[in-house]
């Protein structure tokens, strides 16, 4: 089974770019982050005219997520236990997460809070969020430990230090700093395991970059995106791309597709 990540930055604005690459890229699984759309507003047909049956939650320009899948698409569920809210005058739960079993596969698609700045309440929502994330996978993992799941997505932290092109620009600014590590880290100490490192191993392999400063061709990105999957799953990767070649060109994403194969 060959299962996609894909923070597509607009769903909309990446429509025919999205269908090509699907005609193309011969995956069974995609989960798409950033949508930029209201549920009605999502284009259905792009996926169910290529044989996808199709999940999708989206609540206004922000956000959003979706799960494309061609080998079947049971149980989809909003969210995750005790998921946190954001806003000060009416706090919403965004539409960050999504999760479907494709294949015999339980397929999260997440969008992790930014965090915008250190000092700011998006920073400690985000936190909160990988908390309420890693106890729900936790509770999953302990009560199945043979369950097969994969949390595909855009995580807005860079583990390592070679995730991004130059620590030094980072001093300071969130996506590096040691509690968003921790927070990352602690899903794997729950169990799961990061499948896309072993196969693409950098330095100097990113999977965002950009749009300002020509940040692409200078190489100067980050590694944030990523597919984390339980100890069965995981045993059964056989291999992984990133695909940078859609990073290129009018109208791409400032996401590339993270791609891995599993045995299934």
């Amino acid at each position: 089974m060959r299962i996609a990540s894909w923070n597509v930055n607009s769903i909309r604005a990446r429509h025919d770019r999205i269908g090509a690459w699907l005609d193309r890229s011969d995956v069974d699984v995609l989960a798409i982050q950033e949508l930029k759309c209201k549920d009605e507003q999502f284009p259905k047909e792009l996926f169910t005219s290529r044989g996808y049956e199709v999940s999708f939650h989206g609540l206004n320009q922000w956000n959003g997520v979706a799960i494309a899948s061609r080998v079947g698409l049971e149980d989809p569920e909003i969210g995750f236990a005790d998921i946190p809210s954001f806003g000060d005058d009416e706090p919403v739960v965004e539409a960050r997460a999504l999760s479907a079993t494709c294949g015999g596969v339980r397929v999260y698609s997440l969008y992790v809070p930014n965090g915008r700045e250190l000092d700011h309440p998006h920073y400690t929502y985000k936190l909160e969020w990988y908390r309420a994330l890693t106890a729900d996978i936790s509770a999953q993992l302990r009560e199945t430990p043979d369950k097969k799941l994969v949390l595909c997505g855009d995580y807005n932290v860079a583990p390592l230090d070679e995730d991004v092109w130059d620590m030094e620009e980072f001093d300071g600014l969130t996506h590096v700093s040691e509690p968003e590590r921790q927070a990352f880290n602690a899903l794997l100490d729950a169990g799961l395991s990061e499948v896309t490192r072993q196969f693409t191993p950098g330095p100097g392999v990113y999977t965002f970059w950009d749009y300002q400063r020509l940040a692409f061709p200078k190489k100067k990105g980050m590694r944030i995106d990523f597919e984390l999957a339980s100890p069965s799953l995981a045993a059964q990767a056989t291999g992984a791309e990133i695909d940078r070649e859609e990073r290129k060109g009018k109208g791409a994403s400032d996401h590339a597709p993270v791609i891995v194969d599993f045995d299934v």
